[in-house]
């Protein structure tokens, strides 16, 4: 089979500038390729990489792309000028996979099934989506809300989760008794940074959590890579100025950031993004190396973290949202919190890339008598 990965204009593949997305569909690309296919994967020009080239089996065209803008109209314009650019180039093929919000309406035919993955919540685009074999949503939450903008095509959507963007290939260390609890994502206040700076900074202080804990947040956080601006941020980390709260900006190295999983703790992804959310990778990650995922109260959790079973959730719309995360710190790092850690682990099985890769191909072929 000939399969095209068209990403979007603004991240590489492989990613090395971060993008949660490019990274899983890295991964996926791979094993497509594993599995005898001819991948192609589309992306953004920079220097690090070259124009082209092809490694683990999956060649590789990058074309000009941008630095994320501020502003929906700006992100839209960049995304229509790149998508352009990257038709022009992208092979025939049998299948063609993007999240460009361009490219399932001006891809040709000859292109391949448009095969559009779904990686946010929808806002209003899936109705010019007409011509799409198929709409794949990344989560059960995605995929309701696909159907409710266009209900009488509602058999073109199907819901696959995200995998891991990576293969664990180690066992999971014990946690040191020091408590080291992480956040890896872009720095942005609809992130809820600022509230779980001000939740860990309530909990130690009030002697909660052990005295040694320490809060590390992993990110960018200038608007060119999706963070909330240096202004913002700078703000912030003047009123919370304090040895026990470590900002690293981003890590973009996989074994770098997975060894940031292993030695911590907990891991809190405290986003208030009701209607941008669709399925975080970052609390998957940390999972998957037994780290306890501390998640806000959004239904795109749902389809991996169970509440009490394999992770925790607070409720970020309660009066006191603080409370609510400091009472979740507090149950994570109690002997209760082993039993959470151990079951987390079995995301390696039920999202792994070979796994979902598999659902994935089985997608492709079941559609293939459908033409776009």
């Amino acid at each position: 089979m000939r399969i095209t990965i068209l990403q979007g204009a603004f991240f590489p593949v492989p990613p090395v500038r971060g993008g949660a997305v490019e990274k899983l569909w890295h991964q996926l690309g791979i094993a497509f390729a594993k599995r005898g296919h001819e991948v192609t994967q589309i992306s953004r020009m920079v220097h690090e990489l070259p124009s082209a080239d092809k490694t683990d089996g999956v060649r590789h065209v990058r074309v000009a792309g941008y630095d994320q803008p501020a502003g929906t109209l700006a992100i839209k314009w960049c995304d229509l000028l790149y998508t352009r650019r990257a038709l022009r180039v992208a092979p025939d093929a049998d299948v063609l996979v993007t999240n460009s919000f361009w490219a399932p309406i001006l891809a040709a035919k000859a292109l391949g099934r448009i095969y559009v993955s779904v990686e946010r919540m929808p806002k209003g685009q899936m109705r010019f989506y007409r011509r799409a074999t198929r709409l794949r949503a990344c989560s059960q939450a995605v995929g309701d809300a696909i159907k409710r903008e266009i209900s009488q095509f509602e058999e073109k959507v199907l819901v696959i989760p995200n995998p891991l963007p990576f293969v664990p290939d180690q066992a999971i260390k014990n946690r040191p008794h020091e408590a080291e609890i992480l956040y890896v994502g872009r720095i942005h206040p609809v992130k809820g940074i600022e509230l779980l700076i001000s939740a860990f900074v309530f909990a130690k202080d009030s002697g909660k959590i052990v005295a040694e804990s320490r809060l590390t947040l992993v990110g960018p956080a200038d608007v060119g890579r999706g963070g909330g601006g240096e202004s913002w941020w700078n703000e912030v980390r003047k009123r919370f100025n304090r040895s026990d709260v470590q900002w690293l900006g981003p890590i973009y190295d996989a074994e770098e950031l997975n060894q940031r999983y292993r030695s911590a703790s907990v891991f809190v992804y405290p986003t208030l993004d009701e209607a941008g959310e669709a399925m975080p990778v970052a609390p998957l990650e940390a999972m998957a190396w037994g780290c306890i995922s501390i998640v806000s109260d959004l239904a795109c959790f749902r389809d991996y973290l169970v509440p009490g079973e394999n992770g925790l959730v607070f409720d970020h719309r309660s009066t006191d949202p603080e409370a609510s995360l400091v009472e979740q710190l507090v149950l994570a790092l109690s002997p209760a919190g082993s039993a959470l850690a151990t079951a987390a682990v079995n995301v390696r099985e039920t999202h792994g890339v070979a796994t979902i890769a598999d659902r994935f191909l089985s997608d492709f072929s079941s559609t293939g008598s459908t033409q776009p």
